[in-house]
């Protein structure tokens, strides 16, 4: 495994920044989590230019540039001969002395990682996930913004914690105000009477990159009236169908939710005809930056 640290590649035990970074002392940075599928990086700019607006949000200034951190991604996913994996885009603070003023950091540090990964099983897909809903509750945006992706997930950890022993594959978390917002790692979708809903971001809702293509390709391929919205347990338990999206799980139908069946307590046709489009799009040209000539 070829590792970019700071440009320059090292193998994955000589990998490493310093432990006066802020990035690890403060959890001071932004990452993006990235698909490669059939020799694309997926929806590459889309996650670049996420990275970027995380990142002018704290005022991190990034040591290279857009198209130079692209280049970078593609490179390093060739050099690990992938086809298909994940790529960890990593931007921190840098590093500094003690203190948590971040003016005393004056060089961004950066890391580029290229793997594999399976977040969940076949059958998860094919029977759907249980989740239930947890006590912690999103960070609100007016404190921290959702959607400035940071490395402090602190707040998702704690949610993920209370899974332990309850059999949930995933926690749904809800804003103080009660609203849904979204689960530990990935945006939430329920179905209803040809709707498409899912949590407005000024919930704290993250604006993911697959949940923006799974809204896409209900609108325009599936023709569903597609809504961001505020939403309560009583809307989620009633709906016909739920599923989740991340670049990570990709997109994965909810049977269950707080030991309630959605619909029918089977994978939604809805969603399965999502799944399907999505998969069929990430093997498309369309779908990604090239990593090898083609």
């Amino acid at each position: 495994m070829e590792i970019l640290v700071n440009g320059t590649y090292c193998g994955k035990e000589q990998a490493g920044i310093s432990v006066f970074d802020h990035g690890l002392l403060y959890g001071d940075g932004v990452f993006e989590g990235i698909r490669v599928y059939n020799r694309r990086v997926f929806e590459l700019e889309a996650h670049i230019g996420r990275l970027y607006r995380s990142a002018r949000t704290i005022a991190l200034e990034i040591p290279l540039t857009p198209d130079e951190m692209t280049r970078a991604v593609v490179e390093t996913v060739r050099r690990n001969e992938l086809t298909d994996g994940y790529v960890r885009l990593v931007v921190t603070r840098g590093q500094g002395d003690l203190g948590l003023n971040p003016v005393k950091c004056p060089q961004a540090s950066y890391f580029i990682i290229a793997s594999t990964i399976q977040l969940y099983p076949e059958e998860a897909y094919e029977n759907g996930l249980k989740v239930t809903t947890c006590s912690t509750r999103r960070n609100s945006h007016q404190t921290i913004n959702g959607n400035v992706k940071s490395l402090n997930y602190l707040n998702n950890i704690m949610g993920a914690l209370e899974l332990r022993s309850t059999g949930a594959d995933e926690g749904l978390m809800l804003t103080l105000d009660g609203y849904v917002c979204e689960c530990t790692a990935d945006n939430f979708f329920m179905v209803n009477k040809g709707r498409l809903c899912t949590p407005h971001p000024s919930t704290g809702a993250l604006r993911g990159v697959t949940r923006a293509v799974a809204m896409r390709i209900a609108a325009e391929e599936i023709g569903l009236e597609v809504e961001e919205g505020l939403y309560t347990l009583h809307d989620v338990y009633n709906s016909e169908e739920c599923f989740l999206t991340g670049t990570g799980a990709e997109c994965a139908p909810i049977v269950e939710i707080d030991a309630r069946p959605i619909g029918d307590g089977r994978p939604g046709p809805v969603t399965w005809d999502i799944i399907r489009r999505f998969r069929a799009y990430t093997q498309t040209p369309e779908s990604g930056t090239p990593v090898y000539d083609e």
